[in-house]
C-alpha cells in the first residue's frame, strides 16, 4: 500500500506511459532509451527503467521519478506537478474540496466546447476568414492556435450550450455569458476573432476576442478577455507558452510581444521562442514562469506611446528580477506583426540587433550632443535623472556599474556626478512580489516612493498632457474619477497657480508642469477612457467589500442598497473588457 499520495500516484501512472507523451522512447532491452531533452547529444544517453519507475541520463547526470521529470520538462515547482500528476492519476488531493475539484473541471469542459463551437462558427464566417487572411494569418497557423469566430448575435453560444444541457449559472462562470436586464443570458463574446488562451499544458483557460473593424464603435473595447474565473487568471497566463516552451528553452531566450496577432504572425515567420502578455502588463507571475527557462528576454511592444510605457514597464519589472533585457525596435512598422508580414528578415533582423535595455533608454531620452553643455535644460536633466533611475533599478551591481560609466560617456557628464546624483534618486524596487502597476521610477521625496494604483497612474499622465497643451478644459470631464490629490492638483492648475502650502502636493505639480505631453488625441482619448473603467473597477472593490462587512454585520438594508449600487454598476459595458 502507498505510504503517501505521491507513492499512490506513482503507482497508478507508469513512468514509461507518461513519457510517451513527451518522448519517442525506443526499446533497449528491458529499458528504453531517446535523445536527452535537458542537453543536447547526437546519440541517446537518456534512459527510462520500467521496473525501477525512474529515468536517468547518462549524458548530463540528471535522474529522478516521474514528479523530477515533470518538474524539470515543464519548469513547475512540486506543488504544482502534485496537482498535474493527481489530476492525471485519478487521485484525489485531499485538501482540494472535492466538489471544487470537480467544478474546475467543468469550466475547462465548458471552455473547450466553446472553442469548438467558435471554430465551426469562423468555418462559416467569410468575412472573419478574410479579415485572419488580410492579417497575414495563413489556414494552418489558424488551425494550430485554434482560432475561432464569435458570430454577432445575442444569445448564438449560450443557446448552444443550454440545449446541450448545461445549467445557466455554469456558463456565466465560466465567464462566456452575461445575465441582462430580464436575467436572461446573453453571450460575452459577440462578433469578434477569437484566440483560446491555453494554461501551460494546454488547456483552454479563457479567450481574447477581438471585435471586427466593422463592428467597431465607441465605447466597444476593440479586445475584450475572459473575466478573472478559477482557471483563468491573466496576470499568470502568457499567450502561447504551452507551444512555445521548448523553443525557449533551446534558444535561451524569450521574445516578449505584446498581442496575440504579434505572437502567431512570429510563430508562423519562424521565430519559434515567442510569447505575448495578450495585451495586459507584464507581471511576476509571467516572469516567475519564464525564469524557469531562461534568464534573458527580448521585448517588443507597438511603436506608439502606449505600446513605449507598457516596454517601460515591462524593462523595470523584468531587470529588477534579475532579467538580461533587450528591446527590439521597429521603426518602420507599428508592431512585430506587421514586420512579420514583411518579412521575416524584418522581424528576425530586429531581434538580431535588440539594444539592451539601458541603450534604448539613452537613445530615447538623451540628446546625441550630450547634456553637460546646456544645464540651464530642464527638460534635458529631467531626462538625465529618469535614465539614473531606470540603471538604479538593474539588481546586478556590477551591470549597474557598467551602465554608470556608459551613461556617463553618453551623456558628457563625470561619472562621480552621476553617482552622487543617483544616490539621492528614490527608487520603489520592483520586486518579484510586486504589483504590475506599482511605479518603478522615483525622485528624492516621500511623494516619489508611493506605490501608484493604475488610475492614480493614469490620471497623473492625463494632468502632464493638460499641463504642457496649457489646455485644462480637454480633461475636466475626466476630473470626478481622478484620485482626490489629482482632483487638488487640477484645481490648483486650472486656477493659474503653480503652487499650494502642501510640500508633497508642490513636488506633484512640479512633476506634472515637467512631464511629457506628447500624445495623439485618439490616445488621449484612450487614457480618459481607461481612468474610467479603473475608477469603476476600484468602487466596484469598495461595494463588494462594504457587502461583505454589512452581511457579517447582520444590516440587511446595508446589505440590499450596496447590492443594488453593485448590480447598477455591473451592467456598464466596462466591464465586459
Amino acid at each position: 500500500m502507498a505510504s503517501s499520495t505521491t507513492e499512490l500516484i506513482k503507482e497508478k501512472l507508469d513512468i514509461v506511459d507518461f513519457l510517451r507523451g513527451y518522448l519517442s522512447l525506443q526499446q533497449a532491452g528491458k529499458n528504453f532509451k531517446v535523445l536527452c531533452p535537458f542537453h543536447r547529444e547526437k546519440t541517446p544517453s537518456f534512459m527510462v527503467s520500467p521496473e525501477r519507475q525512474s529515468w536517468h541520463c547518462f549524458g548530463c547526470g540528471l535522474g529522478g521519478d516521474i514528479f523530477g521529470f515533470l518538474m524539470r520538462y515543464e519548469n513547475l515547482e512540486f506543488g504544482e506537478a502534485l496537482r498535474v500528476l493527481a489530476e492525471k492519476a485519478g487521485v484525489e488531493l485531499r485538501r482540494l474540496d472535492p466538489a471544487e475539484y470537480k467544478y474546475t473541471g467543468l469550466l475547462y469542459e465548458l471552455n473547450s466546447a466553446a472553442k469548438e463551437f467558435f471554430k465551426r462558427s469562423l468555418s462559416l464566417s467569410p468575412a472573419a476568414k478574410k479579415y485572419l487572411a488580410d492579417r497575414g494569418l495563413k489556414a494552418e497557423t489558424v488551425e494550430e492556435f485554434e482560432i475561432g469566430w464569435a458570430p454577432n448575435e445575442r444569445e448564438a453560444l449560450s443557446m448552444e450550450f443550454l440545449n446541450s444541457g448545461y445549467a445557466p449559472d455554469d456558463i456565466l462562470r465560466a465567464g462566456l455569458a452575461l445575465k441582462n436586464d430580464r436575467g436572461l443570458l446573453s453571450d460575452r463574446f459577440r462578433g469578434r476573432i477569437m484566440f483560446p488562451i491555453h494554461n501551460h499544458f494546454g488547456k483552454v483557460a479563457g479567450f481574447t476576442g477581438r471585435i471586427l473593424p466593422q463592428f467597431e464603435s465607441e465605447g466597444i473595447g476593440k479586445y475584450i478577455n475572459s473575466p478573472e474565473t478559477p482557471i483563468f487568471n491573466k496576470s499568470r497566463l502568457l499567450y502561447g507558452f504551452s507551444k512555445s516552451k521548448n523553443f525557449v528553452r533551446e534558444a535561451g531566450f524569450v521574445f516578449l510581444v505584446e498581442g496575440q496577432m504579434d505572437m502567431l504572425m512570429s510563430w508562423q515567420s519562424g521565430v519559434k521562442n515567442v510569447v505575448a502578455s495578450s495585451g495586459t502588463a507584464l507581471t511576476a507571475d509571467h516572469l516567475r514562469t519564464l525564469k524557469r527557462l531562461t534568464d534573458k528576454l527580448v521585448l517588443s511592444f507597438d511603436n506608439d506611446e502606449a505600446g513605449s510605457a507598457a516596454a517601460e514597464r515591462a524593462i523595470d519589472l523584468a531587470e529588477a528580477s534579475d532579467f538580461g533585457v533587450k528591446v527590439a525596435v521597429f521603426k518602420e512598422f507599428k508592431d512585430p506583426a506587421e514586420a512579420a508580414q514583411a518579412g521575416i528578415e524584418k522581424l528576425s533582423g530586429a531581434i538580431e540587433k535588440a539594444l539592451p535595455a539601458p541603450m534604448f533608454y539613452f537613445d530615447k531620452y538623451l540628446p546625441a550632443r550630450g547634456v553637460a553643455p546646456d544645464y540651464g535644460r530642464r527638460e534635458e536633466l529631467r531626462n538625465l535623472r529618469y535614465v539614473l533611475a531606470k540603471i538604479k533599478n538593474i539588481a546586478s551591481p556590477i551591470e549597474q556599474g557598467f551602465w554608470f560609466k556608459e551613461l556617463a560617456k553618453k551623456a558628457g557628464v563625470e561619472e562621480n556626478t552621476l553617482l552622487e546624483e543617483a544616490e539621492r534618486i528614490v527608487v520603489a524596487k520592483a520586486d518579484a512580489g510586486a504589483k504590475e502597476d506599482e511605479r518603478s521610477e522615483g525622485a528624492p521625496s516621500d511623494f516619489r516612493s508611493h506605490k501608484y494604483s493604475r488610475r492614480e497612474l493614469i490620471g497623473e499622465r492625463l494632468l502632464c498632457v493638460s499641463a504642457a497643451r496649457g489646455d485644462y478644459g480637454i480633461i475636466e470631464d475626466s476630473v470626478p474619477y481622478l484620485a482626490d490629490v489629482h482632483k487638488a492638483a487640477f484645481d490648483i492648475l486650472k486656477s493659474g497657480s503653480r503652487s499650494s502650502e502642501d510640500k508633497n502636493l508642490d513636488e506633484l505639480l512640479n512633476f506634472i508642469l515637467l512631464g511629457r505631453g506628447d500624445v495623439s488625441s485618439s490616445e488621449l482619448g484612450e487614457l480618459r477612457r481607461e481612468l474610467i473603467k479603473e475608477s469603476l473597477k476600484e468602487k466596484k472593490q469598495l461595494l463588494t467589500t462594504e457587502i461583505k462587512q454589512a452581511e457579517e454585520a447582520g444590516d440587511k438594508a446595508r446589505v440590499e442598497a450596496a447590492s443594488e449600487e453593485l448590480n447598477n454598476l455591473l451592467r456598464s459595458p466596462i466591464f465586459e473588457s
